[in-house]
């Protein structure tokens, strides 16, 4: 029996439904579901037609591990990954660490603000020096000396504030105090070292998780190292359950009920509410160290080595904008060297683009060669964007930056070999020094000054590594080069938000010189960016 196209339509949009299943979509939170089993449900709709409430109500751990060993495992499905979101706590981590860690495009967690927190008290990782204990004793010391010209730098910029910065009318001295401290805290937050511990909250999906344990594993520092096992025996261990205490406390009371039905209950409440919960059991099991990356990074360094013997870094501004003169494929080429050196991006670009061409695909093949059959190409090959800008600015800076995930960053590794960073007058006006007005700066130079010393004696020390280890004594003062790709409307959004007068001084003056930039090269287009003049004195309780 053949069949019009109208009688097509309503066998299926109205012959085969009831009158009270038609035009009723509904929408539900679902809450209480196992990431894993939350995943396995949501995948199942391209496979079965079972609502959300009568998948998850069949589901158990069982099927949910037999289904992704088939799909993700043997099939590739990581797009299933993505439907289950786990949250960590992560604490006691060193500021480089974190740094690493929240090194992903698809990332969402907050860390501890150096604002609005004194870190003092947070303490500070200490490598495995092998036995070199004179090297150990002078990482020790330089933490310490660090960390006593941050308290003095905090308190004397505090001081300093209140004598310039009055009170404003109405505002209460609570108000007034927490502001001065935060500011205290931006100009000495310089002095803070990469050792220093922080902690962090991430909510990432089960794919995240996986790539991010894998790139971890992979990096030279033992103690990120020892993080990337950590956050995989947190995913497939036993989680945290924040239900336990209060469901206790319940099930104890139930326990002491004159009613013979009592131990049923308590047992029943025991098995609902404090039963053991893994959030990533199987999606991350497997996640080890990438070849790809740790092969890849060594044939790169050694390539940028090669070719830039005969060239020093050289001079560049705080924010290059580095036009499109060349092609895709000697974009790629100068990306991935850049990613294995310490030469501005325009210079290597422009080095590059005056080979012959077989010596761009020469390069790109180099980082191909060790890719796997499951790696996701390096994250210089996310090419071909419109605006690139090569930014040289301090560690502390870097760090907010580095929150921007709507672009590229293609981050250089940790050197002193670019100076560092002083603290400008950002909230009191053009001209001043802070520093010199609050009568520490030499205080400041020579901690400074003497940490990047003391971390090349260490890096030079014959222990395995011991280039690591220095790396943590860089305070956040220290320059960081790093390239960021975008489109043009995010670079509206960088820098209308980190130019706003409650941003830190140091980010404002970057984003500010990203808009000049814009400017000069895209007058019709800069324009129409709402960006704050950072030139310009701004009130310091404008938040």
């Amino acid at each position: 029996m053949t069949y019009s196209v109208r009688e097509t339509i309503l066998m299926s949009s109205e012959s085969l439904l009831t009158p009270s299943a038609r035009n009723q979509t509904e929408v539900i939170a679902v809450h209480g579901a196992d990431p894993e089993i939350l995943a396995f449900a949501m995948a199942k709709y391209s496979r079965s037609s079972l609502s959300m409430r009568d998948s998850l109500a069949e589901i158990s751990a069982q099927r949910a591990e037999q289904f992704l060993n088939t799909f993700y495992f043997q099939y590739g499905h990581r797009s299933i990954a993505d439907l289950a979101h786990i949250a960590f706590a992560v604490e006691r981590l060193s500021l480089l660490a974190a740094i690493v860690l929240v090194d992903e495009t698809r990332w969402d967690g907050q860390e501890r603000s150096t604002r609005y927190q004194n870190f003092l008290e947070s303490g500070f990782y200490v490598p495995d020096f092998a036995g070199d204990s004179v090297s150990e004793d002078l990482y020790a010391r330089t933490i310490d000396s660090l960390l006593a010209a941050y308290k003095r730098v905090s308190f004397a910029v505090h001081e300093l504030l209140r004598r310039r910065v009055y009170c404003p009318e109405g505002m209460k001295l609570e108000a007034y105090e927490r502001t001065l401290r935060a500011r205290a805290f931006d100009v000495a937050r310089y002095l803070l070292p990469l050792a220093t511990n922080t902690s962090l909250g991430q909510i990432v999906s089960a794919r995240t998780l996986e790539t991010q344990v894998s790139r971890l594993l992979s990096h030279p520092a033992a103690e990120i190292r020892m993080l990337g096992e950590k956050l995989r025996e947190a995913a497939t261990g036993p989680a945290w359950n924040l239900n336990a205490r209060a469901a206790q406390s319940i099930i104890d009371k139930i326990e002491v009920l004159d009613d013979e039905a009592a131990p049923a209950l308590a047992a029943q409440a025991a098995a609902l509410f404090t039963r053991e919960v893994r959030s990533a059991p199987t999606l991350v099991k497997y996640a080890q160290p990438s070849d790809y990356l740790i092969n890849t990074k060594r044939d790169l360094a050694q390539a940028a080595a090669e070719l830039l013997r005969n060239s020093p870094p050289a001079a560049a501004p705080l924010v290059d904008l580095v036009e499109r003169t060349e092609s895709l494929e000697v974009e790629l080429a100068a990306t991935l060297l850049y990613s294995a050196c310490r030469h501005p991006y325009r210079q290597i670009r422009d080095l590059i683009a005056s080979q012959p061409a077989a010596r761009s695909t020469e390069i790109i093949e180099l980082g191909l060669k060790h890719r796997g059959k499951h790696d996701e190409t390096l994250r210089a090959f996310h090419a071909g964007a419109a605006i690139r800008f090569d930014i040289l600015m301090d560690i502390g800076g870097f760090r907010d930056f580095h929150r921007h995930r709507r672009c590229t960053q293609i981050i250089q590794d940790f050197t002193a070999l670019h100076g560092y960073e002083s603290p400008g007058s950002g909230d009191l006006g053009a001209g001043l020094d802070i520093l010199a007005e609050a009568g520490v700066l030499s205080e400041y130079r020579e901690a400074i000054d003497a940490a990047h010393r003391t971390a090349s004696v260490i890096a030079a020390a014959p222990v395995l590594g011991a280039a690591q280890s220095a790396t943590y004594l860089y305070p956040l003062a220290t320059r960081i080069r790093a390239l960021f790709k975008m489109d043009f409307a995010e670079a509206q959004y960088i820098t209308e938000l980190r130019s706003a007068p409650a941003g830190h001084f140091s980010y404002r003056r970057v984003a500010w010189e990203m808009y000049r930039a814009l400017e000069r090269r895209h007058p019709a287009l800069a324009k129409n960016i709402r960006v704050t003049d950072f030139t310009q004195p701004i009130d310091l309780f404008q938040r």
